[in-house]
């Protein structure tokens, strides 16, 4: 077996089949891809539309699909798999069909975990030209809690499971979105106990750059999980670039308004002093363009290469050099999130390349 230098889960969109609400909201038949297929290149040099090579414009309800996908990230030093898990409230799921069929199957034989999307559902954000609310996420109380739990507890107990220190690891995608997710936590950690486990090792995904790393780290969470896809943006620009991007945005009105090179933000996509404490699990991001699902006013992060993204692998890696074998974890953003540019799968463009970089810093 390779020894690898750091646990690197990746996370992994489920939204590649299609279903009653997507057809409702979207059209009939939609899924990911058709985001991903209509993508229009919207200035000199930007890279859509983006195309599949190896996996192929893939359907989720296929076994052999998620195997293959299973076996390469196992080939390339990739862990396992952190499904996105959509729970809404009063039992509501989404796009479950995919992580369900991976459980009771027991195929493929690949570790696996969940984070939970608290998030509401807005039009703009996955396609549509409005901000409507498509379907809002709640928090009804301790029975929905229960009733949550039990859903997820036969793939806490299946031995594909990721654990840290023998405890489940659960990512809760926006642990300060109400005070109600403490509430939640406890919840758990009881039926945890009452259920043989030794608890649930939760982890609060750090991605809004408007709230410190210690707020969220107090609402109770075991680690954080950093993402600073925007800290450039937020916090290292100066005066003139926002300037030049606000002229541009108003008088050219085309998404070079919000096209920055990926040499440039990637500097600031780790933060030394904060992701080598033992309880920060930091992430690696080989792209992000989301013009596909918002069109020109989506963000843009141009002349993303494979040397450029292994550059970054090889400072991350760094960063969680000395903690324990246990909490060597670092997230990759993301392993199919093609609606964003943000994958790690092959495409034709690139091929593997992506993937035998990170090899090539991640195996010893």
């Amino acid at each position: 077996m390779e020894e690898k230098k750091a646990r690197v889960i990746a996370f992994y969109l489920p939204q590649y089949h299609p279903i009653p609400e997507n057809d409702q909201w979207w059209g009939k038949g939609f899924t990911e891809w058709t985001n991903v297929g209509k993508a229009k290149s919207f200035f000199k040099g930007h890279y859509q539309p983006r195309i599949p090579a190896d996996l192929g414009y893939y359907d989720l309800r296929v076994p052999e699909t998620r195997k293959a996908q299973a076996d390469m990230a196992k080939e390339y030093g990739v862990e396992g798999f952190c499904y996105w898990h959509y729970w809404f409230g009063n039992g509501k799921r989404l796009i479950e069909r995919p992580f369900n069929e991976v459980l009771s199957s027991g195929d493929p034989d690949f570790p696996f975990c969940l984070a939970w999307a608290n998030e509401t559902w807005k039009g703009f954000d996955h396609g549509l030209k409005n901000r409507n609310i498509l379907i809002e996420q709640l928090y009804p109380g301790v029975k929905d809690y229960t009733d949550h739990f039990y859903e997820v507890l036969p793939a806490f107990k299946d031995k594909r499971y990721i654990t840290v220190n023998g405890k489940p690891l659960f990512m809760i995608y926006k642990p300060l979105a109400i005070e109600e997710i403490k509430v939640f936590m406890e919840t758990w950690k009881k039926l945890a106990v009452e259920n043989g486990l030794s608890g649930i090792y939760f982890v609060g995904h750090h991605n809004d750059l408007r709230n410190s790393l210690n707020e969220v780290i107090v609402t109770g969470v075991d680690a954080v999980n950093t993402t600073r896809l925007n800290n450039y943006i937020i916090n290292h620009r100066s005066f003139i670039e926002k300037a030049i991007s606000r002229i541009k945005r108003i008088f050219i009105g085309n998404a070079s308004a919000y096209a920055i090179p990926y040499k440039i933000m990637s500097k600031y996509f780790l933060v030394k002093e904060e992701d080598k404490l033992p309880n920060v699990f930091p992430s690696i991001i080989p792209g992000w363009d989301h013009t596909p699902r918002s069109g020109r006013e989506g963000l843009v992060m141009t002349e993303s290469t494979p040397e450029l993204f292994e550059k970054h692998v090889k400072e991350a890696l760094e960063l969680v050099r000395d903690k324990d074998d246990e909490n060597k974890i670092i997230f990759i953003k993301s392993w199919n999130e093609w609606a964003e540019g943000n994958y790690m799968e092959p495409d034709l463009k690139w091929g593997k390349k992506y993937l035998e970089a990170f090899k090539r810093q991640v195996v010893k």
